[in-house]
């Protein structure tokens, strides 16, 4: 506000003086022009040899001289000097216009006083023509606008400073409301809002895209709270179990089983790793770019040797007609799938089969607005997962109570990385129930890689 202010004053200042100096330079331009229209007038009368005496002037501000080369007045107007000239003759150029200040106790009036010379093209007798005129009005009029802008200029500056006051108080008023939102925001636990103001402009939505970042920072926090929570607890459990081993092998002494214990252990600690491993994971995925080890991955050699690890039956492997190449980290494709098979067979009763089709039949399975993708499916004859449950088994540490607990030794992790690694790819995951409305199908969808068919070799990041 203080700098406003005085860039204001600085440039009325500057306008003010420049206001003054062109008012003075027309003013003199003025009475320069109508001293020369009056020595024309009397040049061309004395260019004639007509001139009459006394020389014919209007007003009394004004003085008129026809001098010649040696300083002599041959003509003068009724209230100029007959004596002496106006201006002495060493100061005159008989060959140009001139412009001259001259005190004004020479010309006998109020000064200052401006005299204007032109010559008379005569040459034998050369004449000049003097006509003096007061600048008493001009520098009168001079000063009564400076006086003017002198009362005037702090009383408008006052006005503006006082107005711009109030207009940037109106403007940062919403401000200092976001101010006060966010203090007590910061001085309370708990999520909050800050204060919209109703104006369409800036500032409101300044304070709407505020309140969003809030919203999301809230959800952030409260994740982040459960995710904590949950890890906590699930690092609890093994570790209970592996202080609960070791305290009773030390009070049973040489009647522990140490190998029972030994393998007990060794579950619980293997248990405990994955854990560890998987919180890792979500974690760099949460915070990592996509990996840079991107090529073409080969889906159905990759399924045969997911499928490999688990005995045949019940895992099966339909296996596709062709190759069938999908772009993304092969290590993050093999871990998606290796999930998923895992998450099958712990829940099925006799079956669980793979399989990949290629992009015109994958858009017949799932639907007309499929683009370019492969279609897998790993399907089970368990439980299922009730409809309701579907978009909820995703979240981390989700584990359904029927057939989906915490003794078959997951920990509601798997789902999570999968759908974070499925996007990592540029895919999508969902659930449906499988053959007969029994089990559980899983339909994940990857981005084909076009004309990749036959490009098995050194790109492929599978053997």
């Amino acid at each position: 506000m203080a700098i406003g202010v005085l860039g204001l004053t600085v440039g009325l200042a500057l306008g003010g003086v420049v206001l003054l100096g062109a008012l003075g330079f027309v003013l003199q331009r003025t009475v320069d022009t109508e001293a020369f229209r009056t020595a024309d007038a009397v040049a061309l009368l004395a260019a004639e040899d007509a001139l009459p005496d006394p020389l014919p002037v209007a007003g009394g501000q004004v003085r008129v001289q026809v001098v010649d080369a040696q300083g002599r007045i041959r003509a003068a107007s009724i209230d100029a000097d007959r004596l002496v000239p106006m201006v002495r003759p060493e100061r005159l150029d008989h060959d140009r216009r001139q412009r001259l200040e001259v005190p004004a106790e020479r010309v006998g009036l109020a000064g200052p006083v401006r005299v204007v010379a032109v010559p008379v093209g005569t040459a034998a007798d050369p004449l000049t023509v003097l006509v003096a005129r007061s600048m008493a009005d001009v520098r009168h009029s001079t000063h009564v606008v400076r006086t003017i802008l002198l009362v005037a200029f702090p009383l408008l500056v006052a006005v503006l400073a006082a107005v711009a006051w109030r207009v940037v108080g109106a403007t940062l008023r919403p401000v200092e409301a976001l101010r006060r939102g966010a203090e007590e925001i910061t001085g309370r636990a708990g999520a909050g809002r800050l204060p919209v103001p109703a104006s369409a402009d800036e500032i409101h939505r300044l304070a709407v895209t505020l309140n969003g970042m809030l919203d999301r920072l809230e959800s952030a926090r409260i994740r982040q709270r459960a995710f904590v929570s949950d890890a906590a607890h699930e690092l609890r459990s093994p570790l209970a179990n592996i202080r609960t081993e070791l305290e009773v092998a030390e009070r049973l002494a040489d009647r522990t089983d140490w190998t029972a214990v030994t393998a007990n252990l060794l579950a619980d600690t293997d248990r405990l790793s994955r854990l560890v491993d998987d919180l890792l994971l979500l974690a760099r995925l949460d915070e990592a770019p996509p990996s840079r080890g991107v090529g073409p991955v080969e889906l159905g050699a990759l399924l045969a040797e997911v499928a490999a690890r688990y005995p045949s039956p019940p895992v099966r492997v339909e296996s596709p007609s062709g190759p069938l190449w999908t772009t993304g980290n092969a290590d993050e494709v093999r871990r998606v799938l290796a999930n998923l098979v895992d998450n099958a067979v712990r829940h099925a009763d006799t079956a669980v089969v793979l399989a990949a089709e290629a992009t015109s039949t994958a858009r017949a399975a799932v639907g007309p607005g499929v683009g370019a993708y492969h279609l897998v499916t790993v399907t089970d004859d368990g439980p299922g997962i009730p409809v309701a449950d579907r978009d909820r088994v995703f979240d981390r540490f989700t584990r359904l109570d029927d057939g989906r607990a915490r003794d078959d030794g997951g920990a509601g992790l798997g789902l999570a990385i999968v759908r974070e690694l499925v996007r990592r790819a540029g895919g999508s995951i969902a659930l449906g129930d499988g053959p007969e409305q029994r089990g559980l199908r899983v339909r994940l969808l990857l981005p084909a890689v076009a004309g990749a068919e036959d490009s098995r070799g050194p790109h492929s990041n599978v053997p």
